[in-house]
């Protein structure tokens, strides 16, 4: 099998052992699941059909992210508990993923299940010389990293506009390198707090997953992924702080999907530009909604149009035509096999229709014939 590692900007030989370790960053349940969440974790359900298809067993860890900036201000704005904003969206998040059919995570953990484990880990960085305290809070040093900006490959100029979007702050007078990123940061008045060595407070973004990441996985991992988007800051911080705290290498294959866009903008909840995955459940077969994701490789943008599900519906009644048998089952391996190519196994079962019945092929890519 052959992936796209985006540490080395190539593709490359995926070769993990007969269990594959996976770790694919969640939802901050605040706002219901949209197609942009579904593609995402529709790729690495394609994955991991293709490699149990292989002979591997796979344990994918997706976390939840139940408190950051972005769920507390939510609940501020909405006049409820964090916490129950998050319980709600994470049963509408999980309804219509498995409505979608999707293979259940080995583990599904929240961010404050760890919180325990964050303060050990932020200990083991501040030991290893990699962290410091200033203004009541603890931040990582990226001076002290060598390997900062490996996985993304950005230079300082294009890291500072970036980790400004993302809430780093890159202003903040008390960061030595205004890269430096929060661990552990005092709570505002209306915000939850948890006791620690450096005073209350509450965890900084990136370290929840790594957190999570080392207690459900072990040190390193074999692949781990989300949406491109997090290639910086979150998982350039993450992979950083994580090798700073165990001195030994995190993610052995690094693998990010493409943006999915709306009218030319990345679809997300801040710009509110979203296709909710409930809405298309209502008028389309879980497969159907599969095959449109499908029709475009993982690492190429694309952009939502109205023709995506009336022509999906079309090509899943084609196949279901087809009736059962194996045919394309081949060809549908090879394609994924090849950086997960999924607009080649799907021409593979449209050229395999006119031959015979593609069930077991059409399988392979989560989608069932007989229901859809």
């Amino acid at each position: 099998m052959m992936l796209f590692d985006t540490r080395q900007r190539a593709i490359v030989p995926f070769e993990p052992g007969q269990i594959v370790t996976m770790y694919t960053c969640g939802i901050t349940p605040y706002d219901s699941s949209h197609l942009g969440h579904a593609a995402t974790y529709l790729t690495y359900d394609a994955l991991q059909l293709r490699l149990r298809d292989r002979g591997h067993e796979t344990r994918c860890v997706r976390n939840y992210t139940d408190v950051d900036d972005d769920i507390l201000r939510k609940a501020r704005e909405l006049g409820v508990h964090y916490l129950d904003l998050a319980a709600a969206q994470i049963n509408v998040f999980e309804r219509d993923m498995t409505a979608l059919g999707l293979i259940e995570p080995f583990r599904a953990p929240r961010a404050t299940s760890a919180i325990a484990d964050i303060r050990r880990f932020i200990g083991q960085v501040l030991d290893n010389e990699h962290a410091y305290l200033a203004g009541g809070a603890v931040y990582f040093s990226v001076d002290s990293f060598d390997g900062f900006g490996s996985l993304s490959g950005l230079t300082r100029e294009e890291m500072l506009p970036l980790a400004a979007e993302h809430g780093g702050n890159p202003g903040d007078p008390n960061k030595r390198n205004p890269l430096d990123f929060i661990l552990w940061q005092p709570s505002a008045a209306d915000e939850p707090a948890w006791d620690s060595l450096w005073g209350p407070g509450r965890p900084g973004w990136h370290i929840e997953c790594s957190a999570l990441a080392l207690r459900e996985l072990g040190t390193t991992i074999d692949l781990h992924g989300g949406g491109s988007d997090l290639v910086f800051p979150h998982h350039e911080c993450e992979s950083a702080q994580s090798q700073a705290a165990t001195g030994e290498l995190f993610v052995r294959h690094w693998m990010h999907q493409a943006m999915v866009r709306m009218d030319g903008e990345k679809m997300s909840k801040s710009l509110g530009n979203l296709v909710f995955v409930h809405d298309l459940l209502e008028a389309h077969l879980p497969g159907a909604i599969r095959l449109a994701v499908y029709a475009h490789h993982y690492r190429d943008e694309w952009s939502w149009n109205d023709q995506l599900m009336p022509d999906a519906d079309d090509r899943l009644a084609r196949w279901a035509a087809a009736g059962e048998g194996d045919h394309g089952l081949a060809e549908v391996r090879a394609a994924l096999d090849n950086d997960l190519n999924t607009p080649a196994a799907l021409a593979a079962i449209d050229a395999a229709c006119h031959t015979g019945g593609v069930s077991t092929a059409a399988a392979l890519l989560g989608i069932s014939l007989a229901t859809g």
